[in-house]
């Protein structure tokens, strides 16, 4: 089971990284700063190890696969990271009608 934490951790800091890093290419003179991207990066790897947690937890056969391999659970991980940065677009976003 660790296995599967660990590489739903990597996933989620994968996508971390490529969040931040897409965000530094988006906007001109961003100035690097650690506690910044050291967040995104942490909660990003927290979030996609409790994907792969939440999905090895459920079994292979309510989602139908043969087997969870690392491959799967590194992709559920960034899978995760993913919703995680959705959610906080769609929560800290402004209203429309102020």
């Amino acid at each position: 089971m660790e296995l599967f934490l660990i590489w739903g951790l990597a996933g989620g800091t994968l996508r971390g990284l490529v969040g931040y890093a897409k965000h530094r290419v988006s906007y001109k003179d961003v100035k690097f700063n650690w506690g910044y991207f050291l967040s995104t990066v942490g909660i990003s790897g927290i979030a996609g190890a409790a994907a792969a947690f939440s999905l090895q937890q459920v079994g292979v056969t309510a989602i139908e696969l043969s087997a969870l391999t690392p491959a799967l659970m590194l992709i559920v991980g960034y899978a995760g990271g993913d919703v995680l940065e959705n959610l906080a677009k769609i929560i800290l976003k402004k209203p429309r009608w102020e």
